[in-house]
């Protein structure tokens, strides 16, 4: 493990039977308070968008926007965020998809978005994939490329990567931690 990994990792807090109980939650809340180890995960995901060759980052609801738009900064890049259905303004691309019990909608300002964009899109967990497949179906839908998915940490125990990969089309998936 690096030093890195381990930073990140010594401040993401265990919150036993949460939301419900049997679920051990990772709550990332003390790493985003302590300056020495976001401005690490901050650099660390920057540095995955430079090495995609990204030219724009989506961050996926709600954690993805906290740790998305200061990776664009830091890459000089524009962020783009995807929302739940109903928040953004204006014209959007919509793209539903199931959850354990039901489903869920998410959008993307189509405008924002260009063929000549490659894009990366973060978030902090990468769980079932569900949202994340999601996100690259709207990313491709809006004529962007995909340069990969950049996530804090991987939930390996929930199969996410391996319901990506169909998505992933050959973009590659980056995991700083990997729990699980």
């Amino acid at each position: 493990m690096t030093d890195i990994q381990q930073l990140l990792l010594s401040r993401i807090r265990d919150v036993a039977d949460y939301p419900e109980p049997g679920v051990m939650f990772k709550d990332i809340t003390p790493l985003l308070a302590d300056p020495e180890a976001f401005t690490a995960l901050t650099d660390a995901l920057a540095s995955i968008a430079k090495d995609t060759g990204a030219t724009k980052v989506v961050g996926l609801e709600a954690r993805g926007f906290i740790l998305g738009a200061p990776v664009a900064v830091r890459a000089g890049l524009g962020f783009i965020p995807v929302r739940k259905a109903g928040k953004l303004p204006g014209a959007t691309l919509s793209q539903s998809y199931d959850l354990e019990y039901g489903s869920a909608e998410i959008e993307i300002h189509a405008e924002d978005l260009s063929a000549e964009d490659r894009v990366l899109i973060v978030d902090d967990v990468l769980a079932t994939g569900g949202t994340a497949e999601a996100s690259l179906q709207l990313v491709r839908r809006a004529n962007a490329r995909v340069a990969g998915v950049a996530v804090l940490m991987e939930l390996a125990f929930l199969n996410g990567r391996a319901r990506l990969e169909p998505a992933l089309d050959g973009a590659p998936l980056h995991a700083l931690l990997t729990v699980g």
